[in-house]
């Protein structure tokens, strides 16, 4: 695990580790796909990427999992992202959407399936992890869960959760496993007890970070 003096020095370090993986991937290749997590402790890195002397015009950005509300909503991570990651020189790069309008996340879960699918593999992924051991939206006791545990399982899935007051879209477990370059960003005491939990865990059904964990993803921790 790496571990840094302070938060701000985590959420800096963190966005030239990523800028860095993103250029070497934009060296080899027409375009680089960016995967990241959501909610409010990821937002300094996202903000912080944004002025990276990247050409973003050839970057793809979607998240790693998404409340099924509108852009309109407080709730939504496409709004937060709007808002951090995709300005300043990140402006150009291209958002591949996890929200459609529609009444269940079912109703669209096709078409968003489509255009993340086109994205596919991740270059990079950063990853987030909840108390409750979940990362994206893959928690533990989720309606879907063993499918989205699949080695078989499809790019997105609805997921259902006691602790998730919407519907969610996420990725499953064979996208986030296959990205080139995997990172895990938590911060707080309570993160790392959890994360040791989720080490000596029996299965990861019973914490979902184990599919990052196991996968050989680098962990960033700051208390």
């Amino acid at each position: 695990m790496n571990r840094y003096d302070s938060r701000q020095a985590l959420m800096t370090a963190m966005a030239g580790t990523v800028a860095g993986q993103l250029g070497k991937a934009l060296d080899a290749q027409p375009f680089a796909t960016l995967a990241v997590p959501g909610g409010t402790t990821p937002a300094p890195f996202l903000t912080a990427l944004s002025t990276a002397p990247l050409d973003w015009s050839r970057v793809r950005v979607m998240l790693t999992d998404e409340r099924f509300v509108p852009e309109s909503s407080d709730r939504s991570n496409t709004r937060l992202l709007r808002g951090t990651l995709l300005q300043n020189a990140a402006a150009a790069a291209t958002m591949i959407p996890f929200y459609m309008p529609g009444d269940t996340p079912e109703d669209v879960l096709g078409e968003l399936t489509a255009g993340i699918a086109l994205a596919l593999p991740l270059d990079v992924c950063v990853l987030g992890m909840g108390a409750d051991m979940h990362t994206a939206s893959i928690f533990p006791g989720a309606d879907l869960l063993t499918e989205a545990l699949a080695v078989d399982a499809p790019p997105l899935l609805p997921m259902r959760a006691p602790g998730a007051p919407e519907p969610r879209l996420t990725l499953t477990a064979p996208v986030l496993s296959a990205a080139r370059n995997l990172h895990v960003l938590i911060q707080g005491e309570d993160k790392a007890e959890a994360l040791d939990h989720a080490r000596a865990a029996a299965s990861t059904a019973e914490a979902p970070i184990r599919i990052a964990l196991d996968a050989g993803a680098t962990v960033h921790w700051a208390a």
